[in-house]
C-alpha cells in the first residue's frame, strides 16, 4: 500500500494531467517515476486543457484556465492541443491571494493582517472579492464600491471597500503587478487568432472556463464581455465566442479525467509497461499530444 488512497500501484493505470505549456522533458520524468518508482501497469498523459474540455463533453473548443498557480488559454481540435497556439499567463490564483494580502494590511493597518495565515487570506479572498465589470469607473466612484465587513477568527473586523474588486483585477490587468503580458481575455483572443482561420468559429463557439479563479462573480461577464471587445475591435465581428461556465469548473480537470478514463475506448490510449520497457521515456513524445 501506497500513501493516503491505500492502493497498491502494480494494480492501476495511472491518469496524469499536466500543463499546456510544460516542457516534454517533465513528462518523461513523470513516466520513469510511474514505471520504476511505482511499477503501474499502464499511464495516460493528457493535457489539461483537453480534460477541462472533456468535462462538459467536448472535444474541440478553447480552453480559458485560471487556476492557483498560472492561466492558459489553449485551442483544442479533435482531442489535440494546438501548441504554438497557446498563451501562458502567470498571474492566477496564489499571485491574486498574495496581492489580496497588501491591500488589506494598506486597508487595515492596525490589524496586523501580515501575520494571517495563508488559508484564511484564501478563504477571505473567495467569500468577498468579485469582478468588476467597469474597473476604471468603479475605481473613481467610491459610491459604487459594495462594501463589507468581516470579522476574523481572532474576534477582529475587516471593512472592505475596492479591495474587493482590486484582488482579481490583475487577471485583467496584468500590468498591475508589473507583469508584461496582456489580460486572459487578450491572451483568449489571441490563442483564437493562431489557428486556421476556418476552424475560429466552430472553438469560439465553445469557450470552456475552467479553474478556481474563473469563479469571482462577474468572471464570466467581465470575460465574455472583453472577448467580445477583442473581436470587435480586430475586425472579426462574424466571430461570436460563447463561454461555457459551468458550476462545477473548478474542478474541471478532475471531471474530464474520469470522465476521459472511464470510456471503453479509451483502452487502447494507454501506454503500457511493456511499452516502456521496450521505447523507454521517450515514447510519451510520440504517444500523448
Amino acid at each position: 500500500m501506497v500513501g493516503g488512497l491505500q492502493v497498491r500501484p502494480k494494480q492501476w493505470p495511472v491518469l496524469v494531467s499536466d500543463s499546456p505549456s510544460a516542457p516534454p522533458e517533465g513528462r518523461e520524468k513523470v513516466a520513469e517515476l510511474l514505471f520504476e518508482a511505482l511499477t503501474v501497469p499502464a499511464c495516460h498523459m493528457a493535457s489539461t486543457a483537453l480534460l477541462a474540455l472533456c468535462s462538459t463533453g467536448a472535444i474541440s473548443g478553447l480552453a480559458v484556465e485560471a487556476g492557483a498557480g498560472v492561466c492558459h488559454a489553449t485551442p483544442i481540435y479533435a482531442g489535440h492541443s494546438w501548441h504554438n497556439a497557446t498563451f501562458r499567463l502567470n498571474v492566477a490564483g496564489s499571485t491574486l491571494s498574495r496581492y489580496f494580502r497588501e491591500l488589506l494590511v494598506a486597508a487595515c493597518p492596525d490589524l496586523q493582517l501580515q501575520a494571517l495565515p495563508r488559508k484564511t487570506i484564501t478563504q477571505l479572498k473567495k467569500r468577498c472579492c468579485y469582478v468588476s465589470l467597469d474597473f476604471q469607473g468603479d475605481i473613481c466612484d467610491p459610491a459604487r464600491h459594495q462594501r463589507a465587513c468581516f470579522c476574523l477568527g481572532n474576534g477582529s473586523y475587516v471593512r472592505l471597500g475596492s479591495e474587493r474588486f482590486r484582488c482579481p483585477e490583475p487577471i485583467f490587468q496584468p500590468s498591475l503587478l508589473g507583469h508584461p503580458e496582456p489580460g486572459l481575455p487578450a491572451l483568449a483572443f489571441q490563442a483564437l487568432q493562431k489557428i486556421p482561420t476556418p476552424l475560429r468559429p466552430r472553438l469560439a463557439k465553445t469557450v470552456v472556463l475552467a479553474g478556481g479563479s474563473t469563479l469571482f462573480p462577474g468572471f464570466v461577464q467581465r470575460m465574455n464581455l472583453e472577448l467580445e471587445a477583442q473581436c470587435q475591435s480586430n475586425g472579426l465581428q462574424s466571430l461570436q465566442p460563447c463561454l461555457v461556465a459551468q458550476p462545477g469548473r473548478a474542478t474541471a480537470v478532475w471531471t474530464g479525467g474520469s470522465m476521459m478514463a472511464s470510456l471503453q475506448s479509451f483502452e487502447c490510449r494507454w501506454m503500457t509497461r511493456a511499452m516502456y520497457q521496450e521505447f523507454g521515456p521517450s515514447l510519451v513524445r510520440k504517444v500523448f499530444d
